[in-house]
């Protein structure tokens, strides 16, 4: 997904299609950070798109920037004293990422910790070739750990035989758990375990803040997972009561967030491509609705299920 923002936010976003083609290691000046208009376009990038289609970064708001591809998110924050990134992409996403970062004018050996919403090769396989080119430190939990050290997802995992493919291993350095806050500098963002979709899913707040120059004014960004109920198709939920109680767990904890700006690692799960057509982009109790959604679709899944006596395809 790409969009422009149509809020008093700064960009530096375009086409999908236009994102220039050079990919060479050297930093690019500081992008301008003004506001672009966007109707022109907008309307070219479908609800859902390609996981390694090109997009180029925009500013969310303040030192907060979306720097993944169309279809999955990546999000760096600035700091004074080295950067934080969140999430990877697929691996043939991990050029375009280095390219949008370099675009921004940050060398991407500034970046200290890379950290990760939940376990699957889709956010996470780009990790290892990330790693490899910022020298970054891999934050995990300790669920998520095991499968980024081997490549492969859990067998505990809902997803487990949907044919995952396996991803390049990468050495964690660091775990963390329920609360937990990633200092560097000016930055501290808080870890908030929320597995169901995967066991070792995580969701992330912050405060982002103005860039200097800007006038002094920061807001709560919630990173929260995926949190919906996708697995094999002979996989039962109901036969699970465990998972069952982590993903209510999950959602009751995402509802009470800290969250004036809702980003999830795949963009379209929290419409933000409708929100920033909409203007609504920002607008408080996103966290909540994404709530409210997620524990409907849960029950719908479990009503489903306790009404067929075969297993089938719940996608």
């Amino acid at each position: 997904m790409c969009a422009k923002l149509l809020v008093p936010l700064t960009l530096v976003m375009a086409s999908c299609a236009s994102v220039p083609s050079d990919r060479s290691q050297n930093v690019a000046p500081t992008a301008s950070l003004s506001t672009m208009p966007a109707k022109e376009f907008i309307g070219s990038f479908a609800p859902w798109d390609d996981w390694d289609k090109p997009a180029p970064p925009f500013s969310i708001m303040g030192n907060s920037f979306y720097v993944g591809t169309c279809g999955i998110s990546a999000i760096l924050i600035r700091g004074d004293d080295g950067h934080i990134l969140l999430d990877s992409g697929v691996p043939e996403a991990a050029p375009l990422i280095l390219a949008n970062i370099r675009s921004l004018g940050v060398d991407p050996r500034d970046i200290r910790f890379i950290l990760m919403s939940h376990e699957h090769y889709d956010h996470v396989g780009a990790h290892a070739a990330l790693a490899a080119a910022t020298d970054a430190q891999i934050v995990a939990s300790e669920q998520a750990a095991q499968v980024l050290e081997r490549g492969v997802v859990s067998e505990e995992d809902p997803q487990a035989a949907m044919g995952h493919p396996p991803f390049p291993r990468v050495k964690v350095d660091r775990i963390v758990v329920d609360g937990e806050v990633v200092k560097l500098g000016n930055l501290e963002l808080t870890a908030h375990t929320t597995p169901g979709h995967s066991p070792g899913a995580m969701s992330w707040t912050w405060a982002s803040c103005n860039l200097p120059g800007d006038p002094p004014v920061c807001r709560n960004v919630a990173y929260v997972d995926s949190l919906s109920a996708v697995s094999a198709d002979d996989y039962r939920f109901t036969d699970h009561p465990e998972v069952v109680a982590a993903f209510r767990k999950s959602i009751d904890k995402v509802r009470s967030l800290p969250c004036d700006y809702l980003l999830t690692p795949h963009p379209s799960a929290s419409q933000m491509l409708k929100d920033l057509r909409d203007e609504t982009f920002g607008e408080p109790g996103a966290c909540q609705r994404y709530a409210d959604g997620l524990s409907q679709k849960l029950e719908d899944r479990l009503a489903k299920e306790k009404s067929k006596r075969a297993p089938g395809n719940w996608l």
